[in-house]
């Protein structure tokens, strides 16, 4: 086998693995994702799945790089032909509701999830997680002050309430879809999330 092969076939194996690992982690947290729980699921050795990944936490860590991944071409990835400003702002909360609605992770939002697991932790995976959440986080502001400056939203309008109160809708859905599974939680947060954005 050629060394080209041989890295283009450790690449797939690598990708087969973390695609499974954001599939478990979705729905039984990052700590169910074991080296052993994924060699079994996937017809490998333990030996094997550990030379791409080494420990659980590097595994770990690499399934959240991929969900955020995949959160990033579901949801911001879907907004990118919207003017930044309000446009964008609404556009980037349609996408988040509807890749709720879709169930993109079959245990609902990986990163819900995933903070209710390691709120309570320290450590690498915790603060991964953390990050990813601020980022987010970070991008909506961005957006909130740029409808601001341009008088799309009212001049008081405080940046990070308003961010505060959109992820509390998105929490509030994740929470009826998963947990209530009520087939108007999408709507409802519609409704909710156009009352926040009305300027």
């Amino acid at each position: 086998m050629s060394p080209r092969r041989s890295a283009t076939d450790a690449r797939h194996t690598r990708s087969v693995i973390l695609d499974r690992g954001v599939e478990v982690a979705s729905v039984e947290g990052l700590e169910g994702l074991t080296i052993g729980r994924l060699a079994a699921d996937l017809g490998m050795s333990k030996s094997g799945l550990l030379g791409h990944f080494g420990s659980k936490e590097v595994l770990q860590l690499a399934v959240i790089d991929t969900a955020a991944a995949i959160f990033g071409q579901e949801v911001p990835g879907r907004a990118t032909d919207a003017e930044p400003g309000l446009s964008r702002l609404r556009a980037l909360c349609a996408a988040w509701v509807s890749y709720m609605e879709r169930g993109v992770f079959p245990g609902g939002c990986f990163f819900t999830a995933a903070v209710a697991e390691f709120d309570d932790r320290e450590g690498p995976v915790r603060d991964a997680v953390a990050g990813m959440v601020a980022v987010w986080r970070r991008d909506l502001v961005i957006q909130i002050r740029l409808a601001v400056s341009a008088g799309e939203l009212p001049g008081d309008t405080d940046p990070d309430q308003l961010m505060f109160e959109l992820y509390g809708v998105m929490l509030s859905l994740n929470h009826s879809l998963r947990l209530d599974r009520d087939p108007r939680a999408g709507d409802r947060a519609r409704r909710a999330l156009d009352r926040l954005l009305t300027g």
